[in-house]
């Protein structure tokens, strides 16, 4: 295990996964055109919902881009790694949708499983991660969300204390 490898993708992770939280708290509505286009699937239900908008991948790729730098890590690896991560925000709100859960509704790990195993297990090589490592991030990412997620929305930043 690489403890310095697993840190750096867990920090990349969250900043991958907050910066958009933090860009809607920081501009509330504004520039907050969905990523769907407010398309819906055969199944009448949104694509993704209105809560994932091309302005919070943006601030997750810029973010995420300046944080690996600050790192020590490229900034395109970085890029690539918030791309991933919100590929997999993206998986688990289309999922979401199909199994009638509501827009920023509560599906415990489901919410941050493939957000955070996506870049990890994808670039594992390029971040010098193995198994357990990657395994590591996943479940640290997981219980930092269980914990963070009730602060923020108790400082306000958060919508929904999940």
């Amino acid at each position: 295990m690489c403890l310095q490898c697993s840190l750096i993708a867990l920090l990349l992770v969250a900043v991958a996964n907050g910066a958009p939280v933090m860009a809607g708290y920081l501009l509330k509505r504004r520039f907050a055109c969905p990523v769907d286009a407010g398309v819906h699937a055969a199944d009448g239900r949104p694509l993704f919902g209105r809560s994932k908008t091309w302005r919070g991948l943006l601030a997750a790729l810029g973010c995420s881009a300046v944080f690996a730098s600050a790192l020590n890590v490229s900034a395109a690896l970085g890029m690539v790694f918030a791309a991933w991560a919100m590929a997999g925000d993206l998986l688990a709100s289309f999922c979401k949708r199909r199994l009638g859960k509501t827009e920023s509704s509560q599906a415990r790990g489901f919410d941050t499983v493939p957000e955070s195993l996506l870049p990890a297990w994808l670039l594992s090589d390029e971040l010098s991660l193995g198994a357990w490592d990657v395994a590591a991030v996943v479940v640290a990412f997981f219980l930092m969300e269980e914990f963070l997620s009730p602060l923020l929305y108790k400082w306000h930043i958060r919508r929904r204390p999940y």
